[in-house]
């Protein structure tokens, strides 16, 4: 019986084409085929470190697909890698389906680590990395924008995002309303690339150089913020919003309970805050 083949997961440059890991381009060269997002953009890559492996097509449109005979060829033995245009796949990136279908059919899947523009970006950034969401892409609709945000108004841990450039200035104005003006932010473009820059400062600040610079609305866009700075006696905003529903349907006491053994906090202090609505 022919051994499993085996799936790798190959990190690739996210901008300077140097930035590839020895490992990597030893697998891409003899393993028996490539799926990348995009033959074409991924040619240059390869063609730059002379990999003539067979390259053919796996991204969002047909992941899914095309999952089960790849699974197939895997299990007679056969050494696929995985490539997105840049950084890690699966990321942001195509690739799910395939590594869930392999995982359960028993197929071995190895990583070979490499960029990602979210662990380059934040490196150099200046802001916390003890602790970071990354959240990835903000939805296309404004509203479902600004919820998304609204829900993340009280981490305390730095958030990440990608943004694509057309977008930039609306989700940066969309954050000063919801964070508040004087929230940190970095805006990190073309991260490795020839026109590389970081813009930091307070949202108001770099919001300002965004709409004043077209130039900063070009590229590939890591937006980074501050996590909320956290008062000791302050109530998080998801406590009051649900203390808010109940008190409309119960006691304001038992309402303040509720949440209070819900989130950890002091009875009192919610039963005082809501007591201060009706002044």
């Amino acid at each position: 019986m022919q051994d499993s083949g085996t799936l790798y997961i190959v990190a690739t440059p996210i901008g300077n084409l140097a930035d590839i890991t020895f490992r990597a381009v030893d697998i891409l060269q003899h393993c028996d085929l490539i799926m990348a997002e995009d033959t074409r953009h991924s040619r240059v890559l390869l063609d730059h470190h002379d990999i003539s492996t067979k390259m053919t097509a796996l991204h969002e449109h047909n992941e899914r697909a095309r999952a089960d005979s790849l699974v197939e060829q895997l299990r007679n033995g056969a050494k696929i890698a995985l490539i997105s245009d840049a950084g890690t796949p699966l990321i942001s990136d195509p690739g799910y389906p395939l590594v869930r279908a392999c995982r359960q059919a028993g197929v071995k899947v190895v990583p070979v680590p490499g960029p990602s523009a979210v662990i380059t970006a934040l490196s150099a950034a200046g802001l916390p990395t003890d602790r970071f969401m990354f959240v990835g892409f903000l939805p296309a609709k404004a509203g479902a924008r600004e919820s998304q945000l609204q829900n993340l108004a009280d981490e305390s841990a730095t958030l990440v995002f990608y943004e694509s450039p057309r977008r930039l200035l609306n989700t940066l104005e969309v954050m000063q309303s919801v964070f508040g003006e004087q929230r940190d932010v970095v805006v990190a473009r073309e991260v490795t690339k020839q026109f590389e820059t970081f813009l930091s400062g307070t949202l108001a600040e770099v919001t300002g150089q965004v709409a004043a610079d077209s130039n900063q609305q070009r590229g590939e866009i890591v937006v980074m913020v501050h996590g909320a700075r956290r008062d000791p006696e302050a109530v998080p905003a998801v406590a009051e919003t649900l203390l808010k529903s109940l008190s409309e349907h119960l006691p304001l006491k038992k309402a303040a309970a509720v949440v209070a053994e819900h989130y950890g906090l002091r009875k009192n202090q919610l039963y005082q805050l809501g007591l201060s609505w009706d002044k």
